[in-house]
């Protein structure tokens, strides 16, 4: 069906196997990219009419909102189409110590001075502050930013006056996954020109040198390609079942394997919704709550090691509550962990067939969004380069889990929680990666900042170990010096802090009134 460039010739033809969120959002990436380029790179889709997509996480990070701009979906149609509301962030519940009110926020605003000077020992050295609250009892995330009280309030980081994909704070998305994927395609199919097959791949033939030639279908066809992405979400079609690349556990690090889904109606038609993932602990685990237009998405992420599915099941329902009666479940089993390589001679992982852990900090569509900048923006253009660029996305790749891993194992670490084993064991040395364990023992001493992380790209940059760092009571013994010239300055971007707070406060709009107005009327086009 498709015609290959042969084994050290053009790479004409990326043949992309499995559809959902990781797999169309490959084809529209790369049939975009060859539209704008004027490149004759044929894109092509085949995925199966009967194996379901797993429908990964309905967060997403800021970086949504550049991925759709490249591939030419505009704002308004992307919220419509996706029942999608505005992210500002995520409230983190009870994971501190437990007690009432223990809450923090991660927002996606950085901290006021980014770029300029690093504000977070001038916070830990108010006269009468703790590691938590400052001396005017503000949090950490209040004194270095207005976002938190946007999500207290309910308010949206744009009006509907702003343009699209921009606003008066930073945002990423809420999203229905299954309604994603089907604009995703209809964009594909209808917009960029990628040719879409339904069938079931059944094996890959390989050419002489180990490449992938075609995959054959289980009616007899096949489809060759020069590039083969595995979008086959946990099965791994590709990645796995052909190539056999080890998977990398990393279950003694994370220690969740198991999650519970369940779709909430609300109660009545204008029903706030929350512009934040609300991440609340629970004894062997943590339960999401992600608002959108029509519905929440609720769910449990647990380990299996620690409770069972039918506790896990019972604390589920007591989060949501009596509603939670009628509601199915949907049961998702997982091994926390990635591939030890991630492109295998002429076959790229992305997605789920690439690895997975749990959506903490939403990081399964940032990753696939990540894999895509570097994939089309190296696109080798022969065979002959396709190595050379493999061997820098797999190093680049293996960072970034690591990272990831590390950066959600924090939040379990600094825990001062000892009520469950699940916490308890959380925090045993034994379960702490050594560079995350040399980087705490050095911020005992000193803020979190850019010097600490050598790769110039991070996937968390050091705003957000501040944030989580401070929002959890790591008690650092680093002190500021408020009489300097630096003390005024910092005191005077706090102050500024305060009056956008205020103004934004006044004008910003409630959340689901801003969403019914981009439905009714549309935002502006850039």
């Amino acid at each position: 069906m498709s015609k290959a460039g042969g084994e050290q010739g053009a790479v004409r033809t990326v043949v992309v196997v499995g559809g959902g969120s990781a797999g169309w959002l490959t084809a529209c990436r790369l049939a975009a990219q060859s539209v704008r380029s004027g490149s004759d790179l044929s894109v092509l889709l085949v995925e199966s009419a009967t194996v379901p997509s797993v429908g990964v996480g309905e967060g997403t990070w800021p970086t949504m909102r550049n991925t759709l701009r490249k591939i030419g979906i505009d704002e308004t149609t992307f919220i419509r189409s996706c029942d999608a509301t505005l992210k500002q962030g995520a409230r983190f519940a009870g994971w501190t110590d437990g007690s009432a009110g223990d809450a923090y926020y991660h927002p996606l605003n950085p901290p006021v001075g980014v770029g300029e000077i690093d504000v977070a020992p001038y916070w830990l050295g108010l006269p009468g502050s703790d590691a938590q609250i400052g001396a005017e009892g503000i949090s950490f995330a209040d004194w270095v930013d207005y976002q938190s009280t946007l999500c207290d309030a309910g308010l949206a980081p744009k009006t509907i006056t702003a343009p699209e994909y921009g606003g008066h704070a930073n945002y990423a998305y809420h999203l229905d996954a299954g309604k994603f994927a089907t604009m995703l395609r209809e964009h594909a199919v209808g917009s960029l020109g990628v040719e879409h097959v339904v069938g079931d791949v059944v094996r890959a033939n390989l050419a002489d040198n180990g490449d992938i030639r075609d995959v054959e279908l289980v009616d007899g066809r096949t489809l060759a390609g020069d590039l083969f992405v595995d979008c086959s979400g946990f099965s791994a079609l590709l990645i796995g079942g052909v190539y056999d690349v080890p998977f990398r556990s990393c279950r003694h690090i994370l220690f969740a394997d198991r999650a519970l889904a369940m779709q909430v109606p609300y109660q009545g038609e204008d029903d706030p919704i929350a512009c934040h993932t609300i991440s609340t602990a629970q004894d062997a685990g943590w339960i999401w709550d992600i608002g959108l237009w029509t519905r929440r998405g609720v769910g449990h992420v647990y380990s299996s090691a620690y409770t069972s599915d039918d506790e896990a099941e019972a604390a589920l329902r007591r989060y949501v509550g009596p509603v939670a009666d009628a509601l199915p479940v949907r049961r998702i089993a997982f091994e926390p962990g990635h591939r030890e390589r991630f492109w295998q001679n002429n076959c790229v992982a992305i997605g789920l067939s690439a690895g997975f852990l749990e959506p903490l900090e939403a990081s399964a569509l940032m990753l696939i969004e990540t894999s895509l900048d570097a994939l089309v923006d190296r696109l080798p253009q022969t065979r002959s380069a396709m190595d050379a660029i493999a061997r820098q996305f797999n190093e680049t790749f293996a960072h970034h889990w690591q990272r990831i891993i590390e950066f959600l194992k924090l939040h379990y670490v600094i825990t001062q929680r000892r009520d469950t084993a699940f916490w308890r064991d959380n925090a045993a040395a034994a379960s702490i990666p050594e560079g995350l364990q040399e980087r705490l023992d050095l911020w005992t001493h000193h803020s979190p900042a850019a010097q600490d992380f050598a790769h110039a790209r991070e996937v968390f940059s050091w705003p957000s170990y501040q944030y989580v760092l401070h929002g959890m009571r790591f008690g650092g013994r680093y002190r500021g010096a408020p009489a300097t010239a630096e003390g005024a300055t910092v005191a005077a971007l706090v102050a500024r802090n305060d009056r956008v707070r205020a103004e934004l406060v006044r004008k910003s709009p409630r959340h689901r009134d801003l969403l019914r107005a981009v439905r009714e009327h549309g935002l502006q086009r850039v």
